[in-house]
């Protein structure tokens, strides 16, 4: 078995060395990771040297808006040409807690759950004090989120429903599971939509979404817009390919807070337009 995490990046290289020192400290080392630079030509300065293999892939801008799905894309096809089995996908936000990459690993090439859509759970990091984050410490800081499975350690929760509550903050599949699949539609361009359609068309496959306990994630603080209204252009266009192709709306909650701010108009045929 071959493991590779997969981060895609635009900025944060903070946020990215955090994580890389969440790999080191994990009980099962990545055999390999790739970063995946969105429009992001000086990552590779601020990268410090690792002990496995690293692949940086550089990826232009699709005009104004960063190319999310199809950096994961080309993150899971460098991975497995270089012969990884098992994919890790990571938000460069993401601090694994030591079991993750050991507990995603073992239900990639489990019997059972080997061609699952495998998530961990991600707790949430306050600010970081004046020092920076202790790595010793994140438990002790971390708390849920309130709206997603938080299944205790060492437990693996197998199910066929909630396909709505996949994130792609951290997830793992075997590069089985990632055929199975097809990847993430690259017609989602920018913020919003493309992980719910992944997650719809694993439903549709009858991927099972388990839920491994102990592949923990610590999501560091970033200032975060509530509803994101720098993206209001990205959650439009992909709602409304999203609704074209699954006949119903996802991100309800900030499209409704969109029009309610005046920046979309819900047309008489339920469709949103007009943004602002």
């Amino acid at each position: 078995m071959m493991l590779a995490v997969i981060t895609i990046v635009h900025g944060r290289h903070d946020h990215l060395a955090l994580q890389q020192a969440g790999l080191h400290r994990s009980t099962h080392r990545p055999d390999l990771h790739v970063v995946v630079a969105m429009d992001d030509l000086a990552l590779e300065e601020d990268l410090d040297p690792v002990p496995w293999p690293r692949r940086i892939v550089h990826l232009a801008r699709s005009g104004r808006h960063l190319p999310l799905a199809r950096a994961r894309n080309i993150g899971a096809q460098t991975a497995i040409a270089a012969g990884a089995t098992t994919l890790v996908f990571l938000d460069v936000d993401c601090v694994p807690a030591e079991p993750l990459l050991a507990a995603y690993a073992a239900a990639a090439t489990h019997a059972v759950t080997c061609r699952d859509l495998l998530c961990g759970p991600v707790t949430y990091l306050p600010p970081p004090p004046a020092g920076g984050y202790d790595l010793t410490d994140l438990d002790s800081l971390a708390e849920p989120h309130a709206a997603r499975p938080a299944p205790p350690a060492g437990t693996v929760e197998r199910t066929r429903h909630g396909y709505e509550l996949f994130w792609s903050l951290s997830f793992a599949l075997s590069h089985e599971a990632w055929y199975d699949i097809g990847g993430f539609d690259e017609a989602y361009v920018g913020y919003g939509g493309e992980d719910t359609d992944f997650a719809r068309r694993a439903e549709g496959l009858g991927t099972a979404l388990t839920w491994v306990g102990d592949a923990r994630a610590f999501h560091q603080h970033h200032p975060v817009s509530t509803p994101p209204v720098e993206h209001v252009e990205d959650v439009v266009r992909n709602a409304t390919l999203f609704h074209e192709r699954w006949g119903e709306w996802p991100m309800t909650g900030w499209l409704t807070a969109f029009e309610e701010r005046g920046l979309v108009r819900r047309r008489a045929d339920g469709s949103y337009g007009d943004v602002r």
